[in-house]
């Protein structure tokens, strides 16, 4: 994370990143709105505030809730898709 922005912020600003960043559902996109910190400068700064297994918690909190991409599929008319599928992906 760049010094400049860790300079910036005061101790309020931290607690608040801190607490947002733990509670919300999509804490990335709000702390990027209203302090511009990418979703890497983020985990570098709870990096550097949280203890090692708070934030190994906090990590594993947070990778466990980013949605799953949504399979699309629209080009398996000549084949049988169910059991294509469940050989593809199993």
């Amino acid at each position: 994370m760049k010094k400049s922005k860790l300079v910036e912020l005061d101790y309020e600003q931290l607690e608040r990143i801190v607490s947002m960043a733990q509670e919300g559902k999509k804490p990335f996109e709000v702390i990027k709105e209203e302090f511009g910190l990418s979703e890497n400068e983020v985990s570098e700064m709870m990096r550097k505030l949280l203890s090692k297994d708070k934030f190994e918690l906090w990590k594993k909190k947070v990778a466990g809730s980013k949605p799953k991409p949504k399979l699309i599929i629209d080009d398996f008319d000549d084949l049988d898709s169910k059991y294509y599928i469940k050989n593809k992906f199993d």
